[in-house]
């Protein structure tokens, strides 16, 4: 016996053959999941997924062209969803950066006026911790230099610059959100 070519499997489905659509999903259903599982890694969204791309295919097979193959006519349209999907994804997940930048963009001249304040608190309340404190915050937040740097300015363990930083961040914390 003969095997059904793809072609006929999709002649038969717009006849209404639905027996020929479910035996294009059991030649198909391997391949197309292996598609959307490269582009999709939660198992659970494939599977969902891989049956909307079935659908798509479905309501598709008036357009399919036997010039093509089959395989190569519905990786196509694996393809395209699960571009769809991530795109979809992309738009609705916004970078906390983002969200950041919008809301320090609406700066109101208020807004600017208590920034600076507060800038001025943090900068006194650093010239008011004692030295040994006040000069690993500084050489870290203003200059940038990191832990094993400062150990060997400061000629100190990196233990010990580290235990000063996290102090002189405490004490600033409470002197700032106490005063």
């Amino acid at each position: 016996m003969l095997e059904v070519t793809d072609y006929e499997l999709v002649q038969k489905c717009l006849q209404g053959d639905q027996d020929s659509f479910a035996e294009l999903v059991s030649r198909y259903k391997k391949l197309i999941y292996s598609v959307v599982y490269k582009f999709i890694n939660d198992r659970e969204e494939v599977d969902d997924i891989s049956q909307e791309v079935f659908i798509r295919i479905y309501k598709s097979l008036v357009g399919y062209n036997p010039q093509y193959k089959f395989s190569t006519w519905s990786v196509k349209i694996a393809t395209n969803l699960c571009l769809d999907i991530i795109r979809k994804k992309k738009v609705n997940s916004v970078p906390m950066e983002e969200i950041e930048r919008v809301s320090t963009e609406e700066d109101t001249p208020e807004r600017k006026y208590l920034s600076k304040e507060r800038a001025l608190e943090i900068r006194q309340a650093i010239m008011e911790l004692p030295e040994k404190y006040r000069t690993p915050i500084l050489l870290y937040h203003q200059k940038g230099a990191s832990y094993k740097e400062m150990s060997r300015m400061l000629n100190q363990p990196m233990s010990i610059i580290k235990n000063r930083l996290f102090r002189a961040r405490l004490m600033l914390r409470n002197s700032v959100s106490n005063g």
